[in-house]
């Protein structure tokens, strides 16, 4: 249990291709990745339908721990993220209380998570009205970047930033080459279209159009144009602003963008009326979206894929009443979103390889974390035993709550094994905290 485990496979998922090796590690890092044969007698060799991929990166997870951890928290979070094949997660800085806008906050979270994860944890710091000086002081204390809204987030301890406001934490940013990563909708944009009201899933729709998408992002260009700063959209479900990411980067803008697994997955045209377990912020939008999703995933247009695990109490989704007007908007998906991905990929020909580097390699990249993201010599031992050609049935996770869109769907790709820095990861509190650019 000391972190030193070699272990080989038909298939690893190798920076350079997926091919037969032997994983060496000491002391919780990769010391050498050799040819198959290449391994002592004590080796742990994977099954013929086994795929060992490195552990996953998922820069997108609203833990809610302190303040409100009925919605989730370290401990059922990070199970959940083991459980399926993510070994690092970054937590978001709103919906906890206090939200992580001061150093002091950062603190409390951190204190709050010692002892407790499953999996390693870093930290997003916030950038709300009036908390510009906090900014540089949160860098300083490891935080891997900056999350801020351009529209009310939905809790009152986390208001959004004006075009003023974004500008100027763009501006402070750019000095320490900090990340600001932003929820980009548009608040008078959504102000302007019929508000949404009762069970009906085409009204709720309609009450966030994809044009709130493509001014905020405009903003958010802009900004990081005149500022020179790095920043990042998050959740992205409107392929429609796909050309204007394309134009900002040609022309220099340092600007990337995920999407993620829901988005990927479902159609507004599939979602019943009634069922707030598909509420999300940006909504799930028409079908013509999600595969151009896919398509900007294939070319490079979107960069990574990562959860927004953002759960809640199940009498805040409203499943009794469907009142998508009510309904807490967060989608519950850390546990599954290998297997959500994965599952639709190779339904576009799509390799285990680009699941990789969507869903490990590339997050670990946007976070600053060198130590994760791909096997390789002097990377963390985080490794993960994969089945891609099994199929199963979502049923009961590992999150604190059972709510989740993906009850009963079928899903091909098991996660059988994690290992954590070298060592089994069954669920207990192996995860360590980290800080933006440590070696892990």
């Amino acid at each position: 249990m000391n972190g030193n485990v070699v272990v080989r496979a038909r298939r690893v998922a190798l920076p350079q291709g997926v091919a037969a090796a032997a994983v060496h590690s000491r002391d919780g890092r990769i010391t050498a990745v050799t040819s198959f044969d290449d391994a002592p007698s004590a080796a742990v060799t994977l099954a013929d339908d086994e795929v060992l991929l490195p552990g996953l990166v998922d820069t997108h997870v609203h833990v809610n721990e302190p303040g409100r951890t009925e919605w989730e928290g370290f401990a059922s979070a990070t199970r959940a993220a083991v459980a399926g094949g993510v070994t690092t997660i970054v937590d978001m800085p709103l919906n906890s209380i206090p939200a992580t806008t001061t150093v002091e906050a950062l603190h409390v979270k951190r204190h709050a998570a010692t002892g407790r994860v499953a999996a390693d944890v870093a930290f997003w710091g916030g950038v709300v009205p009036g908390n510009l000086d906090q900014l540089r002081p949160m860098h300083e204390a490891g935080v891997v970047g900056f999350k801020c809204f351009l529209l009310d987030s939905g809790v009152p301890e986390f208001p959004p930033l004006d075009d003023a406001g974004l500008h100027a934490a763009l501006a402070e940013l750019a000095t320490v080459d900090a990340l600001l990563i932003a929820h980009a909708e548009d608040a008078d944009v959504i102000a302007a279209a019929p508000p949404a009201a009762g069970s009906s899933y085409a009204d709720f729709l309609a009450s966030r159009p994809g044009a709130a998408e493509e001014s905020a992002i405009s903003r958010l260009v802009a900004a990081a144009g005149d500022t020179g700063a790095r920043a990042h959209v998050v959740h992205l479900a409107d392929a429609d602003a796909l050309p204007l990411l394309r134009a900002a980067r040609a022309e220099g803008v340092r600007i990337t963008v995920e999407t993620c697994p829901h988005y990927l997955t479902f159609a507004a045209e599939d979602v019943p009326d009634g069922a707030t377990a598909f509420k999300c912020c940006p909504p799930i939008r028409e079908r013509r979206h999600r595969e151009a999703l896919w398509a900007a995933l294939a070319n490079g247009d979107v960069d990574l894929v990562v959860s927004d695990h953002s759960p809640c109490t199940p009498a805040l989704k409203r499943l009794d009443t469907g009142d998508f007007a009510e309904a807490w908007g967060g989608i519950a998906s850390l546990q599954v979103a290998l297997a959500v991905v994965w599952t639709g990929a190779r339904a576009r020909g799509l390799g285990l390889d680009r699941v990789v580097h969507w869903m490990a390699e590339a997050p670990a990249r946007l976070a600053g974390l060198p130590g994760k993201g791909a096997i390789a010599v002097g990377k963390d031992a985080d490794l993960v035993a994969f089945a891609p050609d099994e199929q199963w049935t979502v049923g009961r996770l590992q999150h604190r709550h059972p709510t989740t869109p993906y009850a009963g769907r079928s899903l091909m790709g098991v996660v059988r094994r994690t290992w954590l820095r070298g060592r089994p990861a069954d669920g207990s509190p192996l995860g360590r905290l980290l800080t933006r650019g440590m070696p892990q």
